[in-house]
């Protein structure tokens, strides 16, 4: 749904006067499958949507969300980093998660390549294993290793880091590259 600002020219007024990195606070009006709308404080009403704030899922949280009400429930009261106008929807795009602080960042800080970790298998899937290694962290073994400990979900296995990249919050890890005893 387009919207033109000779339509609604006080929510895009509201809208073009945000930047990026501002923080907003409102009450989360609505939960859909493709996110989260929240009323926000100072912002008008949306002539459409449950709110002027959009969360898109990934936004929500560091952590892999599996259902939105484990994060946030309507009526809740949250403050969230503005990203963008969304000119299209005429609609702030929020992060939560900009919120708080980076678990993977946090775990990177104290990890080196080479290291031994233990871990709980979380998701298998056509090219590999991922392993949670910390709160929050997880790390994919490659289909390529050779399995030494049967991978299945909620299995617990050793793992050695291979790669950190912090920019894409990517962490490979090698099962064969595990020290036997190290179990």
């Amino acid at each position: 749904m387009a919207m033109s600002a000779s339509e609604y020219p006080e929510l895009w007024a509201f809208l073009a006067a945000r930047h990026r990195g501002e923080i907003l606070s409102g009450t989360v009006a609505a939960i859909e499958r493709f996110g989260v709308f929240v009323a926000l404080d100072d912002g008008p009403v949306h002539p459409v949507f449950h709110g002027v704030g959009f969360i898109t899922i990934p936004e929500l949280s560091w952590r892999h969300v599996e259902t939105v009400s484990d994060v946030v429930r309507v009526g809740q009261r949250v403050s969230c980093e503005f990203l963008q106008f969304d000119t299209w929807n005429g609609e702030a795009r929020l992060s939560l998660r900009a919120t708080e602080p980076d678990p993977f960042q946090a775990f990177a800080d104290g990890v080196t390549v080479g290291q031994t970790l233990r871990g709980r298998v979380t998701k298998l899937i056509e090219f590999g294993v991922f392993v949670e290694v910390a709160d929050g962290v997880q790390g994919l073994v490659h289909r390529d290793e050779p399995a030494r400990e049967v991978a299945e979900a909620g299995a617990e296995m050793t793992v050695v880091v291979t790669d950190v990249d912090r920019q894409r919050r990517r962490l490979l890890l090698s099962q064969r590259r595990a020290a036997p005893d190290a179990r």
